[in-house]
């Protein structure tokens, strides 16, 4: 957080932080307060070597923990995860993960970062407009400025507009969201993981264990 002391001192960012004070004081947010942040804790700057971006976290009660497409584990895997492990599965022949916890990719470099890193429960989109995408697209820029080529994972229209941050030595791993209203358009059969693998392994910066730590397909 060291590299955004900068951007958390404009008055932008004041302003998206009473909002979402009093957003709390009367209303359920989500992630709890503790994780709104949790993708730079467990993937600091530095570390990153790929970027996944969402767009809202999980609007339902106990799923949303601060990492894009990640849920607490004995959580419920969302639709759309399933479908990223039926693509992970499809693509790299990884065993589909017992949970939805993604913190093993955090951990290893995978930068899950939702534009808009609170929400109101039950209400999509609640906290969209209100600054935060001005927040994660100076973490977006901070990322993709530096020399170390990294990949960039577009799903959807929203994270493809983000597309003209990214300079031209990263990769951009882009196509169709993996919700079930979109996946069957470009999703299924785009092989992102391989792609990301087979990138940062030819700069030399290793690959991911996309499977988990413990061997049995879990991650987290």
């Amino acid at each position: 957080m060291l590299a955004l002391r900068g951007e958390m001192a404009q008055p932008y960012f004041s302003a998206l932080q009473d909002f979402v004070t009093e957003e709390r004081r009367l209303h359920e947010v989500y992630p709890p307060e503790p994780d709104t942040y949790a993708a730079l804790r467990l993937t600091p700057l530095p570390t990153v070597r790929a970027v996944i971006l969402g767009q809202d976290p999980y609007h339902g009660p106990g799923q949303a923990h601060g990492l894009a497409f990640s849920v607490p584990h004995g959580t419920p895997i969302p639709p759309s995860l399933r479908n990223v492990f039926a693509e992970l599965r499809d693509d790299l022949d990884v065993p589909t993960p017992r949970h939805g916890n993604l913190a093993h990719w955090a951990t290893q470099g995978v930068l899950l970062l939702n534009t808009t890193l609170t929400v109101r429960a039950g209400a999509a989109a609640s906290h969209q407009g209100r600054g935060w995408e001005m927040f994660t697209d100076a973490v977006i820029r901070l990322v993709a400025e530096r020399r170390e080529p990294t990949a960039f994972v577009l799903w959807g229209a929203a994270a493809r507009r983000k597309k003209s941050l990214i300079a031209p030595h990263h990769l951009v791993v882009e196509s169709a969201h993996p919700s079930p209203l979109s996946a069957s358009n470009g999703f299924f059969g785009s092989r992102p993981f391989s792609r990301i693998d087979a990138f940062l392994a030819s700069h030399g910066r290793g690959t991911v264990a996309w499977g988990g730590a413990d061997g049995d397909g879990s991650v987290g």
